[in-house]
């Protein structure tokens, strides 16, 4: 039997955007959908009336999820299940049987900047398939390029497929999955390295040359058309566009992300004493991209 794409809800308006998204992924992976909701489980609402009513609750969830997606996508392959929570543990158990495990996310509070969507936080930092974040109020229109005019549609070709890649430590399961995204939309994809010049103090006697920093950036394209090779080879109906840019690679992201229908970003799995931590990349498209996010470990 094939991986399924999973798709966690909850009732809230970005889990039902990213039930439709994964509802279309499903559809371009030829994968089918499963929509998973957890109970709020407690020990201490032991009892059936207290089990009846997580039940009711939950069908009533998963029923409205299901709606939307029959009504925005027709063609997939659609099952359901309840899970026993909490919620994260239930989706991280969900993640080990997943193809793709997409979720809602709130991304920052508008107001405090302070973090919403622990759960979401949660389950990338641990799960062991791809895991995507999806916001509210993602529509199909918003994978695709606009009209001539400006105007939204779907029959545009699709936004960039972008990939941030660390160059000194290039992952071959991340950019698998970038490649595989790109050509199943036949999207063109954009590769982003972004490094940043050393400083004088960080430069030895012998590192002169290292401070020219056009020649730095044709050396760092060298290497990253070097490290694509193969993939482009493997996908070579795949449109390529490598990109070197001097900054900060969360603030390249985040720029690069604002004209993209998914941005892809690598995340090492590690136990950490102070609960689940992302890296400072990984943190900030989380937090700041609006397009989905498709963070995939590194196992």
């Amino acid at each position: 039997m094939l991986a399924p794409v999973i798709a966690g809800v909850d009732g809230s308006a970005e889990s039902l955007s990213a039930a439709e998204w994964a509802a279309r992924e499903a559809v371009r992976r030829e994968r089918p959908l499963w929509l998973l909701h957890a109970r709020n489980w407690h020990p201490r609402q032991d009892g059936e009336a207290a089990n009846a009513a997580q039940r009711h609750q939950a069908r009533r969830v998963l029923r409205r999820a299901e709606d939307r997606v029959r009504r925005a996508c027709p063609a997939v392959r659609l099952s359901e299940e309840q899970a026993d929570g909490p919620a994260t543990a239930a989706l991280l158990r969900a993640a080990d049987r997943a193809e793709l495990l997409v979720l809602g996310s709130r991304g920052l509070s508008g107001f405090t900047g302070f973090l919403v969507g622990s759960v979401a936080l949660g389950v990338v930092a641990k799960a062991t398939c791809p895991v995507v974040l999806v916001r509210a109020g993602e529509e199909p229109q918003d994978e695709h390029v606009p009209e001539a005019d400006g105007g939204a549609s779907d029959r545009t070709c699709y936004r960039d497929v972008v990939l941030g890649l660390d160059a000194g430590d290039p992952s071959d399961t991340v950019i698998d999955f970038a490649f595989a995204a790109a050509r199943s939309r036949g999207a063109r994809l954009r590769v982003l390295y972004a490094w940043q010049a050393p400083s004088a103090f960080e430069l030895g006697p012998g590192d002169v040359a290292l401070a020219d920093r056009p020649q730095q950036a044709r050396e760092w394209r060298g290497f990253l058309s070097a490290v694509l090779q193969v993939w482009r080879d493997k996908y070579p109906d795949v449109e390529v566009l490598e990109c070197v840019p001097q900054g900060k690679a969360a603030s390249v992201l985040i720029k690069a992300a604002s004209t993209a229908g998914l941005l892809v970003v690598g995340h090492h799995l590690a136990e950490r004493p102070l609960g689940p931590r992302t890296g400072p990349v990984t943190h900030a498209a989380v937090h700041h991209v609006s397009c989905p996010v498709a963070v995939v470990p590194l196992l």
